[in-house]
């Protein structure tokens, strides 16, 4: 069972346009798709067409329509009752796979729906093998909520808890990092890496992935075990407190690249539940990321269609030669 919390979920909506996007102009869109999302609840939308036990958690009314959307895609899902209304997003794509994004801040939530939600998550991952926390906070909420979550479910589960993957940023991740809370998988792409770590840039990890994977050790030293960065068209870099691993993306024709980070880390998470190697799971979320880039709108891949692709992983020999490197110095 893999367990996902979306905080700040979102009705999004993908227009696909059938040419450039033109600023001041009108233009008519070649198709549109209308979804419940949110990245936690496209990772488990992802999982579930995979064939994994997962259940969605998200903050949201009964008679909201986000719930009405959640039923009707009959995906599982368990929702905690607040006052506010869930936002809705718009992304508009280009032919090319160019994707841009206008997204509501979200509703507040008092102290007691936050306890509630809190309270759902603790009793959801009493059998999980990894709960995962994703997505934005809406800026009217204490931005260390993620903290109180990690907190909460370690204090109720000790050694028996879930292992924790995050798929966030900004204030909200900065602050966990900070806590010292175990995590045993972040997955920045390239631009929050760069945010995170303070180092380089979107476009430059883009262009040289070890100058990635150089800056997300820095990250492991920060409580985290393992860092999955996803580096847009040229694939991903596994990093753990053991080893380092590239894996280029497959050539694809993109449609959109909604969610694709999302399913990148489904994919991760099902081989992980798989019993598979480190290397294989990187194997498996550059494909899934591959495959839901190739969908239109926020579409998510099957496994069958993620494992069209064939992804080749190297190990980063250059790392332990760098550490015995660095070893030898100190001791000179």
């Amino acid at each position: 069972m893999i367990v996902t919390l979306t905080v700040n979920p979102s009705i999004d909506r993908t227009i696909e346009l059938s040419g450039a996007l033109a600023r001041g102009e009108v233009q008519r869109a070649a198709a549109a798709h209308r979804e419940p999302g949110g990245k936690g609840i496209n990772v488990t939308r992802a999982l579930a067409a995979s064939g994994l036990d997962t259940v969605a958690l998200f903050p949201a009314a009964d008679g909201d329509p986000f719930v009405e959307a959640m039923r009707e895609s009959r995906l599982p899902f368990r929702n905690v009752p607040i006052a506010g209304a869930v936002r809705s997003n718009v992304a508009l794509t280009e032919p090319d796979g160019t994707t841009t994004k206008v997204n509501e801040p979200g509703p507040g939530m008092s102290s007691g729906e936050l306890d509630a939600l809190t309270a759902t998550v603790v009793a959801a991952v009493a059998d999980a093998e990894w709960l995962v926390i994703s997505g934005s906070l809406p800026p009217s909420i204490d931005q260390g909520y993620y903290v109180r979550v990690v907190e909460a479910v370690v204090g109720a589960y000790g050694d028996a808890a879930p292992r924790i993957a995050v798929d966030g940023s900004g204030e909200p991740l900065r602050l966990l990092l900070e806590s010292d809370e175990r995590i045993d998988l972040i997955k920045p792409n390239a631009e929050e890496l760069a945010e995170l770590t303070g180092r380089g840039s979107g476009e430059s990890f883009e262009a040289e992935p070890r100058l990635a994977a150089s800056a997300a050790l820095d990250l492991l030293g920060r409580g985290v075990s393992a860092a999955l960065v996803t580096l847009g068209g040229r694939g991903a870099a596994l990093v753990t407190t053991d080893a380092t691993w590239f894996a280029e993306a497959p050539h694809i024709e993109a449609r959109s690249t909604v969610g694709a980070g999302d399913s990148s880390l489904a994919g991760y998470l099902l081989a992980s539940a798989e019993g598979r190697t480190e290397a294989e799971c990187l194997a498996q979320a550059v494909a899934h990321g591959a495959a839901a880039a190739a969908l239109p709108g926020s579409t998510v891949p099957t496994r069958l269609e993620a494992d069209c692709y064939s992804i080749t992983v190297q190990r980063d020999p250059g790392r332990e030669a760098r550490a015995a490197h660095t070893k030898e110095t100190d001791h000179a």
